[in-house]
């Protein structure tokens, strides 16, 4: 998995953008809160990045920043949300805008991105609504969480990046004795609970 580029900016035409590194030029799509931080045309830039393998295609994109790119992964995981859409979403918005949007359950500023339906965004809601809502926090998994010296949310976290729902997450958490624990221990004993049960 390519995680992260850094390089010289060679090219850039919304959503298209490529990226010299050591010689090897990598093509990658970004959304416009990308594209509005992206330096000159043969200036260094460093792009988180996500690739989706796909049976026709390999497509790379790029990121200005890993909170964008959490909420990107996030937002694929959406059922009937493609890498497309989650780009157009994306564009429009920024993360704390969309979580605010989600967190208000504000389907209206959703319809006004291109695309984007009321049943879509009821939809987006809802199932973002389960999967960002984190130990009661908007961030989407993976992005710093705010508060470093929380080990039970980072378990959750880690939890839910390893495929289980956030409520699944939180009820294994909360079961374990997580006195004294960093977040590992947390996640570890919680998975060790789950093989014994």
């Amino acid at each position: 998995m390519i995680g992260r580029l850094k390089g010289t900016l060679i090219y850039k035409q919304p959503p298209h953008l490529m990226v010299d590194v050591a010689g090897v030029g990598y093509e990658l799509e970004a959304p416009m809160t990308t594209f509005y931080q992206l330096p000159e045309i043969d200036s260094v830039v460093d792009l988180f990045t996500h690739l989706v393998v796909r049976d026709d295609a390999h497509l790379l994109f790029g990121f200005g920043t890993s909170r964008e790119r959490a909420m990107f992964r996030t937002l694929i995981k959406v059922n009937g949300v493609g890498a497309k859409m989650a780009l157009v979403i994306l564009s429009g918005m920024e993360v704390e805008q969309l979580a605010s949007c989600v967190e208000a359950g504000d389907t209206l500023s959703l319809t006004r991105l291109p695309g984007v339906g009321k049943k879509t965004a009821e939809r987006l809601i809802m199932e973002l609504r389960d999967r960002l809502a984190v130990s009661g926090s908007l961030e989407p998994p993976g992005a710093p969480v705010g508060r470093p010296d929380d080990p039970i949310a980072d378990a959750v976290s880690g939890l839910v990046a390893l495929g289980y729902k956030p409520q699944e997450a939180s009820r294994y958490v909360n079961a374990v004795n997580t006195a004294g624990l960093d977040g590992e221990q947390i996640i570890r004993e919680a998975l060790k609970s789950l093989v014994k049960g």
